[in-house]
């Protein structure tokens, strides 16, 4: 079951709402975006306003696959995020009780597609998640 994040009231949605839920569906599980990186996979610079959008909308979205450029989940929900993280086996580091995605491996581009930094095609549906 996906946690649903407690988030402000809904307002009507626009066209870059709609642009922005249609990459966040895009993110495969165990995989992560920025919100710069969703703005700029629809050609723009508006990282707050995708989190605009991710703080109305994202409850119908798999907000937990957005975050923070420095690696962090979506502020306020971390613990959810976590066990999202876990069970799609998102690559995490810790330090001490401290976690935060590893980046290097967890971030994932539209453009991406085909084989990842281990060689591994993400396209293949045996593609191996990190286990947690």
């Amino acid at each position: 079951m996906e946690p649903a994040a407690p988030l402000e009231p809904a307002a009507p949605i626009d066209d870059f709402g709609i642009a922005v839920a249609e990459v966040v569906r895009t993110i495969p599980p165990g995989r992560v975006m920025t919100y710069g990186d969703v703005a700029a996979a629809l050609g723009s610079k508006a990282s707050r306003a995708v989190g605009k959008v991710m703080a109305h909308e994202g409850a119908d979205l798999p907000w937990w696959r957005v975050v923070r450029s420095g690696g962090l989940p979506p502020v306020h929900h971390e613990a959810r995020a976590l066990e999202q993280y876990r069970v799609e086996g998102t690559p995490l580091t810790w330090r001490d009780t401290t976690w935060r995605l590893d980046m290097r491996r967890a971030r994932w581009s539209p453009d991406a597609g085909g084989p990842d930094h281990t060689g591994h095609d993400e396209r293949d549906p045996n593609f191996p998640r990190d286990p947690f």
